[in-house]
């Protein structure tokens, strides 16, 4: 059971990293009004819904080039439940001093359930970077993340990379929580946990003032195998 519950945190922690990639200091591609809460939908290939996931803006300090903002992300189950043995909602903040983001992954690390298992977590790496003024056709520089867990008796390390990123167009998102004017991203997103190694394509649109409110997820043969939508939005 615990090591399923690692497993399910270890999802929310990358799509963490991919809510991230708005948060750069020169990008209005993130949340930053206090009191903003935004929930998504985890589809299966089909459409099924297999979890949820909550995002709050609890706090910000400042403006424009230097600003604090406080996030919580919690993971929730298909019936929008808290897990069994769930570490609850993980605290993080963003720093932005003099135009420069600072962003320490490490604080997003669940401190109960590395207890519980015994485990030392590590992040290395940065998300990407989006331009405040992003056009379509306009390419965006690779990033990696990686997350490094020492559990004693044996070391796993998985690398996220994601290259090839261009902005495909500026569109209408509909979602179950509007429309949003969005910037489309295309992406190829390379992973390698334990010496496997996989490859799949990611579309996102990224709404300035919001964030990501729609996330697909294709294998290498152009088929869907999963899909992130934001359901609700409150606060905004």
């Amino acid at each position: 059971m615990m090591y399923k519950l690692f497993i399910k945190w270890v999802i929310m922690t990358i799509f963490v990293v991919s809510m991230a990639a708005g948060l750069h200091a020169q990008s209005a591609f993130f949340a930053e009004k206090a009191g903003m809460e935004m929930t998504y939908v985890n589809n299966d290939a089909k459409g099924k819904a297999t979890g949820y996931q909550v995002m709050t803006v609890r706090d910000v300090k400042g403006s424009g080039s230097n600003m604090t903002i406080e996030y919580s992300m919690e993971l929730l189950d298909k019936n929008r439940k808290p897990p069994k043995n769930s570490p609850g909602a993980q605290n993080f903040e963003v720093v932005v001093k003099d135009g420069v983001l600072i962003l320490d992954l490490n604080q997003m690390i669940p401190a109960q359930l590395v207890k519980d298992m015994g485990t030392q977590i590590k992040f290395t790496g940065l998300p990407m970077e989006l331009p405040n003024d992003l056009q379509p056709g306009q390419q965006i520089k690779d990033a990696d993340v990686t997350m490094e867990v020492d559990m004693g008796i044996m070391k796993m390390s998985t690398v996220i990379k994601m290259t090839d990123g261009m902005c495909l167009d500026i569109e209408d998102a509909a979602v179950p929580a509007g429309t949003f004017k969005s910037h489309k991203i295309s992406q190829t997103v390379s992973a390698t946990i334990l010496r496997m190694n996989t490859v799949s394509k990611t579309l996102r649109w990224y709404t300035p003032g919001v964030g990501v409110v729609k996330t697909e997820t294709y294998d290498s043969k152009g088929k869907l195998t999963a899909s992130t939508v934001l359901v609700d939005l409150k606060g905004n």
